[in-house]
């Protein structure tokens, strides 16, 4: 059996050790893009991703499949490996696909609640000075396919709330449009799947906001503190 034709299967078989075998035999094997007339050209991570098989997306990654900065997975309609993890509501294939890139694959497990989530993102985002993102997580979250859509509006089109949630924390932006200038937000299934996201983003939005003011109390202490004279010998005698 052709080598390309096998890694698709174990990785449509879930077998992450075979996946590692045939990668070590075949190295330049890893993104293997689907080339049938219903492939898409999506690569192995878009596959591994949209299947939800989290131990084959750890495998992929480790190896070297989309690494930064400038390796991004697209298909032949744009879509990336995270877009895909997002229609289908694979929530820890979208939380390692957000975390590997700049933290090293962390996942948590449970995201019983927002904070949780929050908690594990919190610190991590970086801007320039001229407000926009210059982490590589950013940019996954970024990229749109052909029609404008990001993870964040596949993720809300097809009512996977939980995926919501991890994207948000991780710094996807609410208010993008696509080409039809709809938000993530108009493609809600349900019109509670809609409040629940309009929370979302305010809750996200509260805590970067008390962050922010907690570092910039801790910058202007640091300020003041640096500021006090010290009192020398000389100072003493005179």
């Amino acid at each position: 059996i052709d080598p390309s034709l096998r890694l698709r299967r174990a990785i449509h078989t879930s077998d992450a050790l075979l996946v590692s075998r045939i990668l070590k035999s075949h190295p330049t094997l890893i993104h293997n893009p689907d080339t049938s007339p219903l492939g898409l050209s999506n690569t192995s991570l878009h596959l591994a991703s949209s299947l939800g098989y989290l131990p084959i997306v750890r495998v992929l990654l480790t190896l070297g499949h989309d690494s930064p900065p400038n390796s991004i997975s697209l298909n032949e309609e744009h879509q990336t490996p995270l877009m895909l993890a997002a229609k289908e509501g694979h929530t820890e294939v979208v939380h390692e696909l957000c975390s590997s890139w700049e933290w090293g694959g962390r996942s948590i497990g449970g995201h019983d609640t927002c904070l949780q989530i929050l908690l594990t993102f919190a610190g991590q985002h970086s801007e320039r000075n001229d407000g926009i993102s210059s982490n590589s997580t950013e940019r996954i979250l970024e990229n749109a396919d052909v029609d404008g859509n990001t993870a964040l509006h596949f993720a809300s089109s097809n009512g996977h709330l939980l995926v919501l949630r991890t994207l948000l924390a991780a710094g996807a932006d609410a208010e993008r449009r696509n080409v039809w200038s709809w938000t993530p937000v108009a493609y809600s299934a349900t019109v509670q799947a809609e409040v629940y996201f309009k929370g979302l983003v305010a809750e996200v939005e509260r805590r970067r906001t008390v962050r922010r003011e907690v570092e910039l109390q801790r910058e202007s202490k640091g300020a003041a503190g640096s500021s006090v004279r010290l009192v020398g010998a000389a100072d003493s005698e005179a």
